[in-house]
């Protein structure tokens, strides 16, 4: 009996350590691995999901997906994990203001956004424009851009303007809408009491972005992902410049998280600061304060710590691939753009090249 006890003891011990060890899990909760568009009212495991890229959890708590290569926004309920369309109609082009969401034709619908009313903001970067669905409704309109490309508007009605790209949309508490013009090196803020559009961030010009820095009149080298904190900061991850950084709205001033500017995938275990990245095309916050990234052209998503400022991988090795799902460390992706996490500490994860949306439970 006194052999068995220790033997049993140290059994137990093993599978806790195995369970603790092994707790992170990633799992394939939308798309087929196919480049196309099928599947509405059915199992969304199951539909074609053709380049995922932003994704969010919206009020009604379903999973909302931009597919850019069908062109549509997609809404997948997380109690049965069906699949339905909300707005576009499979085909590229620009129409449908004043109808029906699902009537209009997008042209790359890039990000996802609710305000505190639950109406659907999206941007569509070949459109060159900003788009709303309301709530009650379910009609779109326009809330930014003419559908031309150029750099032209501010201080006027952000429906004459003109952008370039837009690729990435927040919202604060206060009623703006902030735009990451990516073919202008801005971000350009639309008040969305007034309709006015002003140019927030960024000159136009493709130069490093001091630390500390005001955030009116300095340079940004492809500002291309935002997410707003709920409290008085966006974070904005530049792509080309290949860094982090925090947009404090109350004091007007930018201040450098991660990224040494230089290309690369380095730096797991230590300072944010002195990583390199890869090309992040997505940023999400967490409920604590962690920001997550979708590093692109790693093919991975990356943390950076708000308690030690630190990065780490969380899913992906840094090489192409597909999978498997389980082990978040051993399933690779290839060139995810969307990262969301929930209230839970879920994070969705557009793997836009496989056309699947993935969760990580950590």
């Amino acid at each position: 009996m006194t052999r068995v006890l220790p033997r049993l003891f140290c059994f137990v011990v093993l599978l806790y350590v195995a369970a603790v060890t092994h707790a992170a899990d990633v799992k394939t909760i939308a798309g087929n691995h196919t480049d196309g568009f099928s599947g509405d009212g059915g199992p969304a495991v199951d539909a074609a999901v053709s380049q995922p890229f932003g994704v969010v959890i919206g009020p009604d708590k379903a999973l909302y997906v931009c597919q850019v290569g069908s062109h549509v926004v997609r809404r997948i309920d997380m109690q049965t994990h069906t699949i339905t369309t909300v707005a576009g109609t499979g085909e590229p082009g620009y129409s449908g203001n004043g109808g029906p969401a699902t009537a209009a034709k997008l042209n790359e619908p890039y990000e996802v956004r609710f305000d505190k009313s639950g109406n659907m903001f999206f941007v569509e970067m070949i459109n060159n424009i900003v788009r709303r669905v309301d709530a009650k409704t379910g009609v779109i309109s326009l809330v930014a851009g003419t559908g031309e490309k150029g750099f032209s508007g501010d201080g006027g009605p952000a429906v004459k303007a003109t952008f370039h790209r837009p690729h990435s949309i927040a919202l604060d508490n206060s009623g703006n809408l902030y735009i990451c013009d990516i073919g202008n090196h801005r971000v350009r803020k639309v008040e969305l009491a007034s309709g006015i559009v002003t140019t927030f961030s960024g000159t136009g010009e493709r130069k490093p972005t001091p630390d500390g820095a005001k955030t009116s009149g300095t340079p940004l080298d492809g500002p291309r992902a935002l997410d707003f904190d709920g409290k008085h900061s966006l974070i904005l991850a530049l792509r080309e410049g290949n860094a982090v950084y925090r947009m404090d709205l109350q004091h007007g001033t930018l201040h450098h998280l991660a990224g040494t500017g230089k290309n690369g995938y380095t730096g797991d275990g230590g300072p944010a600061k002195m990583a390199k990245l890869s090309g992040p095309k997505g940023v999400a916050l967490g409920p604590n304060g962690d920001i997550y990234l979708a590093d692109t052209e790693s093919h991975t998503v990356r943390v950076i710590r708000a308690d030690s400022g630190n990065i780490e991988t969380i899913v992906g090795d840094g090489k192409k691939g597909d999978g498997p799902d389980g082990d978040p460390l051993k399933c690779r992706m290839d060139r995810p753009h969307g990262v969301f996490v929930d209230d839970a500490g879920k994070v969705y994860i557009g793997d836009s090249s496989n056309h699947r949306v993935r969760v990580f439970t950590p």
